[in-house]
Formats: structure tokens, sequence, C-alpha cells
């Protein structure tokens, strides 16, 4: 009895494991492997998980940003607008003035930065709530697309298309794999390994006890055993596929975004002004600059977001971008993001979002159609909100609750010092 209440401490709400992720990975797993089954093994295909990571890296991209949108009060709205409007100056610039395709790239990225600069500005330093601004956005951009593309498909060149169709490519002696899929898994596997050795010395030297050696081995072997799997599945495809270059690029900005939300103070300074933007502003946060940075952030990866889809889909056209900002959203919230703000995380948004590419893909595999997909869709998205956020308030199991008590105060205490006779609003999360 013991060992199972140890297996449920520290399996899966020990703080050196990450507790949220845990719970919806199992929740992502327990959906695979009912599609799995329904469509006859059509889901766990070599070739479905390549097209999965290919079709969905851009709208994972868009809720890393929009889940700090979110963690610091705010909504976007103008973030598929925003994708298709740079998807169209980009392409406009290779196929008419002919710039060079990494020229390009870094226009678009220009591009975003000045969108996000204006949407900042109105958000931060004029006071206008965040949800007109990109309302107005939304209108705006995708306006402007119409109008520089005159509403017409503009193709772009093989060289960008590698940014969104593009795979890691063949190297070393033939494997009947990718050999650099699987060094990329290898990868994976190291830096778990030293990740989960370096938490158990932390909680050491903290003088905390760290989880049993043997719940530990457990842990590592499920996390092993995912990404060997995995790393198999995407070596193993047909020839000339292997891991996308979009999942490169996404995996690399959630290393990025999880270190800069969990270790620097930039932050936990969005967590604060989410938590409670009247005490962190006290106890001197700048509040317009991290509204204002929040916001230009999320303008930029909707600019790369863009650029990848219009490099995968060989062209931009006036469709493009359409309802993105829906999905990053859900993506968000079923990651475990508080709706008003200083609640989430950058891994459980993406695994959000990895449960609505699996629920849209396996649904499709099925023959489901569009319209049904979007209806089941919006279900499931109320529902699982709906049922977490009841289950807490009667006092019962909360998946959404459970998950992310490892990283609150045990104290209660806000991370902020709140002003003498004000109430904090939220204990900031950060991570």
């Amino acid at each position: 009895m013991s060992r199972i209440r140890d297996l449920q401490k520290h399996l899966f709400s020990g703080s050196t494991s990450n507790a949220r992720q845990f719970g919806m990975i199992f929740t992502l797993v327990a959906i695979v492997a009912l599609f799995h089954v329904l469509t006859d093994g059509l889901t766990l295909n070599s070739t479905n998980l390549i097209t999965l990571v290919s079709q969905y890296s851009y709208i994972l991209i868009l809720a890393i940003g929009m889940l700090m949108v979110i963690v610091a009060g705010h909504i976007d709205l103008s973030v598929g607008s925003i994708a298709a409007f740079v998807g169209i100056v980009v392409a406009k610039s290779m196929a008419t003035y002919h710039v060079p395709w990494p020229a390009a790239i870094l226009l678009g990225l220009v591009v975003g930065a000045l969108i996000g600069a204006w949407q900042g500005f109105w958000v931060a330093y004029v006071g206008v709530p965040a949800f007109i601004v990109t309302l107005a956005g939304m209108m705006l951009f995708r306006g402007g697309n119409q109008a520089i593309g005159n509403a017409e498909t503009i193709a772009v060149p093989a060289g960008f298309r590698k940014i969104g169709a593009g795979f890691l490519p063949e190297v070393g002696p033939d494997t009947g794999y990718n050999n650099l899929t699987l060094l990329l898994g290898l990868a994976a596997c190291v830096a778990v390994v030293i990740r989960e050795w370096r938490a158990r010395q932390t909680r050491r030297a903290m003088g905390a006890e760290p989880a049993p050696l043997w719940v530990t081995g457990i842990r590592l072997a499920i996390i092993l055993a995912v990404i060997i799997f995995a790393a198999l599945r995407f070596a193993g495809g047909r020839v000339g596929t292997s891991f996308p270059i979009s999942g490169i690029i996404l995996a690399v900005l959630v290393l990025i975004y999880s270190f800069v939300t969990r270790n620097t103070s930039v932050g936990r300074h969005i967590y604060a002004v989410g938590g409670n933007s009247r005490a962190a502003e006290l106890s001197g946060v700048k509040l317009r600059r991290v509204n204002f940075l929040v916001m230009m952030n999320m303008s930029v990866l909707a600019a790369l977001a863009g650029m990848i889809y219009v490099a995968r889909a060989s062209a931009s056209g006036p469709q493009d971008g359409l309802s993105w900002e829906l999905d990053a959203i859900a993506a968000v919230f079923i990651g475990g993001a508080a709706v008003s703000g200083g609640l989430g995380t950058i891994s459980g948004s993406i695994v959000g979002g990895l449960v609505m590419a699996v629920l849209n893909n396996g649904l499709q595999l099925l023959g489901v159609g569009s319209d049904q997909v979007q209806i089941i869709k919006g279900l499931v998205l109320l529902l699982a909100v709906a049922l977490d956020v009841y289950n807490k308030r009667q006092g019962r199991f909360s998946v959404i609750d459970s998950i992310t008590r490892p990283f609150r105060r045990s104290s209660g205490t806000p991370l902020i010092p709140t002003p003498t006779g004000t109430e904090p609003d939220k204990t900031p999360v950060a991570g």
C-alpha cells in the first residue's frame, strides 16, 4: 500500500516530474489509443505521425505565444490574420521582387514584430483592451492580405518550402532508418536522464527528500519508451521523409520559451501580472512593458507560423489563417490555463494542442465530415473544461487542479507582495 502511495505522490505529483505534462500526456495517450483501434492502426502509422507534426506544427507555435498572452490576462484574436498577412508579404517579396528566401524569412519576422509593436502600443500604453485591439487587427490584416495578394494564390520557391515541408536529410550508412532522426531521439533520451539526475541532486542539496529510486526508474522508463517509439516511427517512414523541419523549429521554441517562463524575471513578471496586476505593479513590475512584450511576441510567432504554413502549402492564399486563433486558444485552455490569467504552462499548452490535433486527425481518418469535426471539437473543449471546473467546485478530483498543484506555494502566499487592504486575485503560477 505504501508503494502505491509513493507511486501516486511522486510519479504524478512530485515536483521533479512535470506533473502537468504527465497528466495531459495520459489524456493524450488515451485519445491516441482509442483512434488507433478505431482506425485499424492508421493513427500511429509512420506516415500519419509525420503528417500530423507537419500539419499542426504552426498551430502549436501559435499556442506558445497565446499561452503567454492568456497568462498575462489578455486574448489575441488577430493571430490568424497576422499569419496570413505576413505570408502574403513574404510570398510577394520573393515572387515579385526576387528577394532571396532567407532574407524573406527575416522580412516576415520584422513585419510580425512591427505589427506586434503596433498592437502592443494600443494595449499597453493607450489602455485599449486587447480583445478590441486584436479584433480590429483581425479585420485590418485580413483585408491587408487580400489587398496585397489581390485575392490570388502566390507560389513560393523550393528553398523556402523547406521550413514547412522539409525533413531531416539522409546521412551516414544505410540502416533502414533516417539516422539523424535516430540521433535526435537518442539526444532526447540522454537529456531526459540528465534532467532527472540533476533534479534529484537539486532536491538533495535543498534538504528535500527525492522520489524513491524505483519510482524514478518507472517514470524514466515511461518517458524513454515514448521517445524511442516515436523516434523509430519518424525514422522508419517512407524514403525521403523523417522528422519534419517544422517539428525541429517547434521543439527549439518549446525549449526556449519553457526556460524563459520558468527561469527568467521576464517570465515571472508575466505570471505576476496575470495573477494580480495591481500588486505586481506596486511591487516594481513594469506593467506596460510586460503587456507590450507579450503582444509583440505573439505577433512574431504568428508571423513564423504563417511562413511555415505557406512553405508547407507551397503558396500563399486569401484563405490562409482562418480560425487559427480559435485552435490556439483551445489548445491553451485544454492545457490547463486559467481564463482570468496567471496560470498555465508551455508544455501543457503543447500537449493540449496535440490533443486537439489528434482528435482532428483521427476524425478525418474515420471519414467524419468537416462540419461534424468542428462540432465535436467544440463540445470536447467545452465539456473538458466544464467538467473540471464542476469537480473542483464540488471538492472532487480535478484533473487541472491536481496536475498544477505541485507548482503552487504550499503556504498559499502570493509570489508578489500584496498591498495592505488589497486581496490578491490568485497566486501566480510559473512555468
